[in-house]
C-alpha cells in the first residue's frame, strides 16, 4: 500500500541585504534537523547564477526571477519536501505571490537596521551602492518594501541566527507537524 504524502511547507525568510537571512535559514534548518524534520533551503544567493546567469538586478530581472523562485518552492512543497526560502524579495508583491501560491506558508521578516546591514556586508554590496557601481541594491537604490504583515518578525541586530531561529520554531504552527511538543 502506498503511503499518502503530505505536502511540505514553505516558510519564506525576508529582509535587506545582509540582515542575516541566510544565517537564520541555516540555524533553523539545523535546529529543525535535530528534531527530525527535513528541510531543503533554497538561498537566492545560490540560485541567481542559475535563474539570472548574468544579472542585471532590473526591475523585470527580479519579477521573473522571484516567480520561479516561488514555482520552485510549490514544486518542491507539493512533493511533500519542507522549504526554507532565504531571499530578499524586496517588494510586497513577491511575498503576496508566494503567500498566495504556496499554501503552507510563513513570512519571516529578519528586521535590522542598514547601518547593521553595512557593518556586517562581507560581499560589500553597500560599499559599492554608495560609490554607485550599483544602483539597484534594496534598500538603497531600490526600495524594499517593509512586510505588511509577516508571520514572524526576528530582530537580528539583538538575537543570533539560533536565538531568531527559536523564535520562528515557535511561532510557526506547523513546523511542529509529526515532532513531540517535548522535543521542542
Amino acid at each position: 500500500m502506498a503511503k499518502i504524502m503530505s505536502p511540505g511547507w514553505v516558510v519564506w525568510i525576508t529582509g535587506l541585504p545582509a540582515s542575516g537571512k541566510t544565517s537564520l535559514a541555516l540555524s533553523l534548518r539545523r535546529r529543525l534537523n535535530e528534531l527530525g524534520v527535513s528541510v531543503a533551503v533554497l538561498d537566492s544567493d545560490e540560485l541567481r547564477p542559475i535563474f539570472t546567469p548574468n544579472p542585471t538586478f532590473t526591475h523585470e530581472e527580479r519579477d521573473r526571477f522571484y516567480a520561479a523562485l516561488v514555482e520552485l518552492a510549490h514544486l518542491l512543497a507539493r512533493y511533500g519536501v519542507n522549504v526554507i526560502v532565504a531571499a530578499t524579495a524586496n517588494r510586497v508583491a513577491y511575498r503576496r505571490m508566494a503567500r498566495r501560491t504556496l499554501p503552507l506558508f510563513a513570512e519571516v521578516w529578519t528586521r535590522c537596521p542598514p547601518d547593521v546591514c553595512r557593518r556586517r556586508d562581507q560581499k560589500g554590496l553597500y560599499t559599492a551602492a554608495e560609490r554607485g557601481d550599483i544602483t539597484t541594491l534594496p534598500g538603497v537604490g531600490a526600495p524594499y518594501e517593509v512586510p505588511e504583515a509577516a508571520d514572524v518578525v526576528v530582530d537580528t541586530a539583538r538575537l543570533s541566527p539560533e536565538e531568531a531561529a527559536d523564535i520562528v520554531l515557535h511561532t510557526v504552527p506547523f513546523l511542529h507537524r509529526g515532532i513531540h511538543p517535548q522535543e521542542i
